[in-house]
């Protein structure tokens, strides 16, 4: 037997107790009133209604699925993506509710009551349209304010057709294990784009013991960044080819002409060499650094780094792309956000809920 309801001012009011059961405590649908009706929410009763588990009424007017939609399309923003987002995860198994007022995200995942004392973590769920902007500064905002409340994050994507992809987005804090080590000082070169060492002893000893550079010749060409860091380091000197020696300061102001993020880069470059990482370029995988946790003998790269400024948005079809790319290579991918002296580390990952 079918349950009914009845539309109250954009909601559904279930009246009949062993309505309540089946919808509340079974399948956790609706908030339970004072007077011991349920209340269901449009989204609930659009799904409901499509699944025909419900008959809603307005005065004596029995109302179809496609009067419902209208009705909620009218009321919610968004309505078909936050409605295709809960109708999956419905699905999928996930009593998952329209959280009041968005303060967090679209969704909230109730915890049912055989799990309340479990250590699942609250989990919320927030809804985008393929043609959305990914807000990094809205996005760190959220995942801090959820982590205050031990909380995990997923992302539903809904793209043209209806195919949603799931991602699980989180601030990334972990460090590997590669000690900074002390080199003997030697003079390179800048060649435009790069820096070259002669001194074959500290050549080796760079790709040895931190894996900097590529070999060139008996010596060793470094990038930008690592040239930087090394000249930071009191490790090396840097010449024009004419002879003339330059600072810190003037190989910045040379490359910035060329590499205008040069010094956000070399900000992540110094903090991921801090944490313990080999640090290398991403450029083939289309990020700015691939890092290693371990000896690039001992593992693969985990992790693919592309760093962004404070501002940065970027559509879904590219989050799409860096990911599954990413994801493609046995990596994680990982978005650096530059603010001033402050890096913020987001991690995106696909997720199957």
């Amino acid at each position: 037997m079918q349950t009914l309801g009845e539309l109250v001012d954009n909601t559904i009011i279930v009246k009949k107790s062993k309505d309540l059961g089946r919808l509340y405590n079974k399948s956790h649908f609706g908030t339970l009133l004072s007077n011991n009706r349920l209340q269901l929410d449009l989204i609930e009763c659009v799904f409901l209604t499509e699944e025909g588990k419900i008959r809603i009424f307005n005065k004596k007017n029995e109302l179809n699925f496609q009067d419902l939609v209208k009705i909620a399309a009218r009321k919610i923003s968004d309505f078909e993506i936050k409605y295709l987002v809960f109708k999956d995860l419905r699905n999928r198994g996930h009593p998952i509710k329209l959280s009041e007022g968005e303060k967090l995200a679209t969704f909230y995942r109730f915890k049912q009551r055989k799990d309340i004392d479990s250590q699942e973590k609250p989990c919320f769920i927030s809804s985008f349209f393929e043609r959305d902007f990914l807000d990094l500064e809205d996005t760190i905002n959220l995942i801090k304010k959820i982590k205050n409340i031990n909380g995990i994050l997923w992302f539903g994507i809904v793209d043209e057709e209806g195919d949603i992809t799931y991602y699980d987005i989180n601030s990334f804090d972990i460090n590997g294990v590669i000690k900074e080590r002390v080199f003997l000082k030697a003079e390179g070169v800048l060649l435009k784009n790069r820096i070259v060492i002669f001194d074959k002893k500290l050549s080796e000893d760079l790709i040895k013991k931190e894996f900097f550079g590529k070999p060139f010749g008996n010596g060793l060409q470094l990038s930008i960044v690592e040239s930087l860091y090394l000249l930071e380091k009191d490790a090396i000197d840097v010449q024009k080819v004419n002879g003339k020696k330059i600072t810190k300061k003037q190989l910045i102001n040379i490359i910035r002409k060329t590499q205008p993020d040069i010094e956000s880069r070399f900000l992540v470059f110094k903090d991921l060499k801090k944490r313990g990482f080999i640090v290398k370029t991403g450029f083939k995988f289309g990020a700015h650094f691939r890092v290693y946790t371990k000896q690039i003998n001992e593992a693969h790269a985990e992790y693919l780094i592309h760093v962004v400024d404070k501002e940065f948005k970027g559509t879904w079809a590219e989050m799409s792309r860096a990911v599954r790319l990413a994801h493609s290579v046995n990596k994680e991918f990982v978005f650096a956000r530059v603010d001033g002296n402050s890096i913020d580390y987001i991690k995106l990952g696909r997720l199957r809920p």
